[in-house]
């Protein structure tokens, strides 16, 4: 008898430790983004975030077996909110770069990007070149302003170059006349353009191609591997396409 209770004990305390360890895997994802950065993620008409990536975390969390919350954050202070906790990712056309690879664990990439310069329609700017004397904005702490930061030849030509909050702002400024060009992601100067086919144009010189990723805490990789196995899944079921192909009219996956 009491050899059968000792036995009994200890598959209890197995059980128990079995358990426990399940009860450590993510329930929940918390994703940072800028909400007003269209087609990626951004406030429709009901004031509910849609978009390309959020369509893509929705499902992958889902598969994940996760729920998952968006969090409008400053994009200047993305990398505070990761370390400190308050979100869990980054998922938000985030750029694959040396630097970002050192301050995150990054996901596969799912996505290829390009900068592309952004200029108002009718703009004498026709080439890079042009560029000279004018007055050049981008993103604060994007992938515009990360290249632009390096190039000193470019960025010492310029009359004045200007970093702002986010795009919603430069759009706005472009329209007012106070700007001459932008450097923006190929995808959110493709949705402008077509919505506002009479307003702007992009040159047919780019300033570098990019692969798009999902970032997450350095020393966190929990999160990383069931986001990873959860895309797999979605390229390999046509999933991601189906995604790519609602939001941008072609499959940009790169996987």
């Amino acid at each position: 008898m009491k050899k059968f209770l000792l036995l009994a004990m200890t598959l209890l305390m197995a059980l128990s430790l079995v358990a426990g360890c399940g009860s450590d895997s993510p329930k929940k994802m918390v994703i940072g983004l800028d909400d007003n950065f269209a087609p990626m993620g951004f406030r429709n008409e009901k004031n509910e975030i849609v978009g390309y990536d959020i369509d893509l975390a929705k499902e992958a969390c889902k598969r994940a077996g996760m729920e998952v919350e968006f969090k409008p954050i400053d994009w200047a202070s993305k990398e505070a909110e990761i370390k400190g906790k308050r979100i869990d990712a980054i998922w938000n056309c985030f750029t694959v770069n040396p630097e970002r690879q050192e301050a995150y664990t990054l996901s596969k990439p799912y996505m290829v990007n390009a900068q592309l310069v952004v200029v108002p329609k009718g703009s004498e700017i026709t080439k890079i070149t042009d560029l000279k004397g004018k007055v050049l904005a981008v993103q604060d702490d994007s992938t515009g302003s990360y290249i632009l930061d390096r190039n000193n030849e470019l960025r010492t030509s310029l009359k004045d170059y200007r970093k702002y909050p986010d795009f919603a702002a430069v759009y706005m400024d472009m329209d007012a006349g106070r700007i001459d060009a932008m450097v923006v992601d190929a995808v959110l100067a493709r949705y402008y353009m077509v919505k506002h086919p009479d307003k702007y144009v992009a040159l047919e010189e780019n300033l570098g191609d990019e692969v798009v990723a999902v970032a997450f805490r350095k020393d966190d990789k929990e999160y990383s591997e069931k986001i990873n196995k959860a895309l797999d899944e979605m390229k390999k079921d046509g999933t991601m396409k189906k995604i790519s192909e609602q939001w941008m009219g072609v499959d940009i996956t790169k996987y």
